[in-house]
């Protein structure tokens, strides 16, 4: 695959920056330059020169799109965002990748199936439940449906090492259920879906391995630290939230079913091992 034409959008994140480490050829490009919200730049942009467009531009902030501002940026960046580029990519044959969430679902059903029906439980998954559909639009697509992302970034391993850092036992919640998923494991798996050709459509995709909960990931990390001295104090998530204004409910159950991507030929990291290279590594001190 020619690296040169792919479009990197939202590199400046976790993803995007994995992405650009991938595809070193590729266009990569963030908000300041490029507003894919922009329906006017959008048409006018010169789409001959790429057969990809790799999105990765998200709005995360799960409690801000809740209100005001953020609901409106949630908005425009995981759905009116994702339908114009599924437009662009359906007029000019360019396949379009696209990543998408768990919070997609309500997290009552484990595992989480491509099939299953969307019941986002707040405003940031029905707005990425939006940007599935205007992307699904396009004749040739990818939506990568991921969890508990981990890369170079603010993520939850850096957040729990620096508290390790501070000799800080924390309280964490143990009814959120799921896996990590680090970004070499999902970079890996859109180059296979893209090199492989396989068949158009949504894929889940995460780190495999045991499916636990964050309070059961905290003493993980604890203990590829060296750390084994912090000591997790387990919470509910309703405990956790109680008293806090403009917190958005979270679905607890996470678990994604790989079944399809590995029958493609896929067959994702252990959660574990890729966590203990990633603390070797010293990704968790940055």
């Amino acid at each position: 695959m020619d690296n040169s034409r792919i479009l990197i959008v939202g590199a400046y994140g976790q993803l995007g920056k994995a992405l650009n480490a991938k595809y070193p050829g590729a266009t990569a490009v963030d908000r300041d330059t490029f507003d894919m919200t922009d329906w006017e730049m959008l048409e006018n942009y010169d789409w001959s020169k790429y057969d990809v467009i790799l999105n990765a531009a998200v709005y995360a902030n799960v409690n801000g799109a809740e209100e005001g501002d953020g609901r409106i940026a949630a908005w425009l960046v995981n759905a009116t965002g994702p339908s114009y580029l599924s437009k662009v990519a359906s007029k000019h044959s360019i396949t379009l990748v696209h990543v998408s969430s768990d919070y997609v679902f309500d997290g009552r059903k484990r595992p989480h199936t491509e099939t299953e029906p969307f019941s986002p439980v707040n405003v940031y998954g029905q707005s990425k439940a939006a940007g599935d559909l205007a992307v699904g639009l396009a004749p040739q697509h990818y939506i990568v449906r991921t969890t508990w992302l981990i890369g170079d970034g603010p993520n939850f391993v850096r957040t729990m090492a620096a508290l390790a850092r501070k000799d800080v036992s924390p309280t964490v919640v143990d009814d959120q259920i799921g896996r990590l998923t680090f970004t070499p494991t999902l970079v890996g798996a859109i180059d296979h879906l893209l090199t492989s050709k396989a068949p158009y459509g949504t894929y889940n995709t995460t780190n495999d391995g045991k499916v636990t909960s964050w309070a059961d990931i905290t003493e993980e990390i604890f203990k590829d630290l060296g750390r084994d001295d912090l000591h997790v104090t387990r919470t509910s998530t309703e405990e956790y939230d109680a008293g806090k204004q403009d917190i958005a409910p979270r679905p607890l159950l996470s678990e994604m079913d790989l079944s399809k991507l590995i029958a493609s030929g896929y067959q994702p990291n252990d959660w574990q091992a890729d966590l203990a290279q990633y603390i070797k590594d010293g990704h968790a001190e940055l």
